[in-house]
């Protein structure tokens, strides 16, 4: 199973990156330089959603998530997988944690990945990797 944003999405950010450039252009100073970052984080995001293809996939020695780092593999044996909702602006925000914790003393790691992230609910994705850790 892999999860990532829509292909749709990278397409539509870099298209609009490049609008807003091409606007910039046009504008007075102040306007080229709010107007040119803003196109430089929309192509960024894209480039990152581009790259970072598929951003969550299970395999059978654990997920793999792949971040600007690299690849990283969470074993299922110290993976636990939990669904965080906070209320943020008057909506609710759901993100998918992924945690290989033993204990207090041990770090471990900790992964976030939202709605964005995966292309898909959180919640969905929590109840999918359950059943796939409990086929293990």
């Amino acid at each position: 199973m892999r999860w990532s944003p829509p292909v749709v999405l990278p397409v539509v950010l870099a298209l609009g990156g490049l609008l807003l450039g091409a606007v910039a252009a046009l504008l007075d100073e102040a306007g080229r330089v709010l107007v040119g970052a803003a196109a430089l984080l929309m192509v960024a995001l894209a480039v990152r959603d581009s790259v970072l293809r598929p951003r969550l996939t299970a395999a059978a020695d654990g997920l793999e998530v792949a971040t600007l780092t690299g690849r990283r593999v969470l074993p299922w044996g110290l993976l636990r997988v939990r669904v965080r909702s906070t209320r943020r602006w008057g909506t609710t925000v759901r993100t998918l944690e992924l945690d290989t914790a033993a204990g207090p003393d041990d770090d471990g790691v900790l992964v976030v990945l939202g709605r964005w992230d995966l292309g898909a609910d959180p919640e969905d994705v929590a109840r999918a990797l359950a059943t796939q850790g409990r086929d293990r």
